[in-house]
């Protein structure tokens, strides 16, 4: 008779349990220490539970360009609406893509919404341009009206030698003669350029006499014949910018192609006519708003890369020697005139000023803006959402309290469907709690995950599933125990079949999650990205603590008795006869007809 084979070790986490729960408690204490050790013990909330403004932009296809909406621009824009926002000193500010065109931007409480908006909404496609003509911005300037002058009309100046004592404006034309100088500015042939550092080194008397220098166009840039002049200067004479719709019809202007634009003069609306960009914003290194020492005013600061301080040197020296409003040039920021300063001598060494009518906010913005450069696509709002701090504390209450109510119900189901095992199922889904808290807060240091009302919806639909995996497992046991079986076989045999149902089941859910995440934009992803967390985190809970726990359970007498409390009752479970087969010793007894044979 063969030997029982001995050394024999059980398969999974039968022989070794203690090692499964070593590992889980492990990550439980260092994922504990490393949210004290970052300092952010609470996960971080959502616009919609903390209170601020949160802010959808979608990405407009611009005409000849179908390819300009990919993932390397919608990067780009997050970059510059986040210094942007950060520039404001909100440091807290979320930015993100969400799905292939839209981006999310989300500003916690204590930032002013509207200056927000300015910021995250302006493409700041920003040119110097110079000034042909201005006039009111009615449709048809009566003759003899006075154009308000740069210096009294909330326009600045660029700090150059002899600009604050440069002439007003004098009385606009009417608009037969304005469509005159309109059409003879554009079809002036170009003039040698003064000379920078001619013009740098004289005072703004003696610029005026040197030999006059047309704007920086080329003939080959403007609209060539009559035609194309009258065009323009009967589109100038119509033009109203108080209409919104016509403001918006000059959006889209090319660079390099004369254009109309309009612009706020104070509270008055002003309209112009503006050659060819000079110099663009990228060549903007860097701009700030300060106060100006000597008045007390506040100012907009630029420093100029080298390419734009060469090109804004030639501009400069060019205009400096025409006359009213020829000697301007528009600073236009996404086609429209926020200043128009008039300039008396080249500007060199790339550094300039713009003066006049800005307050502290103003000047700061434009200065943030024009510093951190223009975004690389064009956006539309496609909603704004304002929550308020105290709004924001009622729905976090609200979800608190509904995720309390699940899992008082469920523990109830558990205690008394399941009695002793309720035990385990409880211990698991704390377990289970404290993985999830914890990830939640280093997510939000880490990635800024922020915990919304949708996540909360999410966490509270994870308890059921949790709760559904136990379930499987225990009514598996219970399936072989019903068989005849004692427990400590019972639980072994059960696993195999429970863990296959199990993963199948969180798999389905994972995927849906993984769907519903990649789909959908703005706060839906975040219950898909905390039904898809919390679902990983089941898998990781059910094979490294509840299987384990049972199989040190069974070795309990309470629960391998059976006892009634503990749920594993054989007789209350309708048990069958256990499964034994009686062994027979000696020779096996003869049959009697044997024994007559």
């Amino acid at each position: 008779m063969a030997a029982p084979k001995k050394g024999r070790r059980p398969t999974g986490a039968q022989g070794r349990p203690g090692r499964a729960l070593a590992i889980i408690l492990i990550a439980m204490v260092a994922l504990t220490a490393g949210m004290f050790v970052s300092k952010q013990t609470t996960p971080r909330l959502g616009i919609d539970l903390a209170g601020g403004t949160s802010i959808t932009l979608k990405a407009k296809s611009e005409p000849g360009k179908p390819d300009a909406i990919n993932e390397t621009n919608m990067n780009t824009a997050v970059g510059i609406i986040e210094r942007r926002v950060n520039g404001l000193g909100v440091s807290e500010a979320e930015v993100q893509t969400q799905g292939r065109d839209h981006i999310i931007v989300n500003i916690p409480k204590g930032m002013n919404e509207k200056q927000a908006r300015a910021q995250v909404g302006t493409t700041a496609q920003l040119y110097f341009r110079p000034v042909i003509a201005f006039a009111d911005g009615a449709p048809a300037a009566p003759q003899g009206t006075q154009s308000p002058s740069p210096s009294a009309s909330g326009s600045g100046a660029p700090k150059a030698e002899g600009d604050k004592s440069s002439p007003q404006a004098p009385p606009s034309s009417s608009a037969t003669s304005q469509g005159r100088a309109v059409s003879e500015a554009l079809k002036a042939p170009a003039a040698p350029s003064a000379s920078p550092s001619a013009s740098a080194s004289k005072k703004a008397d003696d610029s005026k006499a040197t030999p006059a220098a047309t704007p920086p166009a080329t003939p080959s840039a403007t609209p060539s014949g009559d035609a194309a002049a009258s065009d323009l200067q009967a589109k100038f004479a119509a033009l109203d910018c108080s209409d919104e719709k016509q403001r918006a019809a000059l959006k889209g202007a090319k660079p390099e192609e004369p254009t109309l634009a309009c612009g706020k003069r104070g509270d008055t609306w002003g309209k112009w006519v503006l050659g060819p960009a000079g110099v663009e914003g990228k060549d903007v290194k860097s701009a700030k708003g300060v106060i100006d020492q000597q008045t007390g005013s506040w100012i907009v600061t630029m420093d100029f890369n080298e390419k734009g301080a060469e090109a804004f040197a030639k501009v400069t020296g060019e205009l400096a020697a025409k006359q009213t409003p020829q000697n301007q040039f528009a600073i236009v920021l996404d086609d429209d005139v926020v200043s128009d300063p008039f300039v008396s001598g080249a500007i060199l060494g790339g550094n300039a000023q713009i003066s006049g009518g800005f307050n502290q906010q103003t000047a700061q913005d434009l200065g943030n803006m024009l510093s951190y450069g223009a975004l690389p696509l064009s956006f539309s709002e496609d909603s704004v959402t304002t929550v308020t701090a105290a709004l924001g504390g009622e729905q976090l209450r609200a979800g608190l309290i509904a995720g309390a109510i699940g899992l008082l119900l469920v523990v109830i189901y558990l205690l008394v469907y399941y009695r002793g095992l309720a035990f385990v199922a409880i211990v698991s889904l704390l377990v289970s709690a404290i993985l999830t808290y914890t990830i939640m807060a280093l997510l939000g240091k880490g990635i800024g995950f922020a915990l919304n009302l949708p996540a909360v919806c999410g966490a509270i639909v994870a308890i059921g599933i949790t709760a559904d995996s136990f379930i499987v497992y225990f009514e598996r046991i219970r399936d072989e125990i019903r068989e005849g079986r004692t427990l400590r076989p019972a639980v072994e045999r059960a696993w195999p079949r429970a863990r296959r149902t199990i993963l199948v089941s969180d798999f389905v859910s994972f995927l849906a999650a993984a769907v519903l995440f990649i789909v959908t934009v703005g706060k839906v992803q975040g219950f898909a990205f905390t039904l898809g967390l919390t679902t990983l985190l089941d898998v990781v809970v059910v094979f490294l603590f509840t299987k384990p726990i049972m199989t040190l359970l069974a070795r309990t007498n309470f629960f391998a008795s059976g006892h009634p409390w503990s749920g594993l009752d054989p007789k209350r479970l309708g048990a069958k006869p256990p499964l034994r087969r009686s062994r027979r010793t000696g020779s096996a007894p003869v049959p009697v007809d044997a024994k007559e044979a």
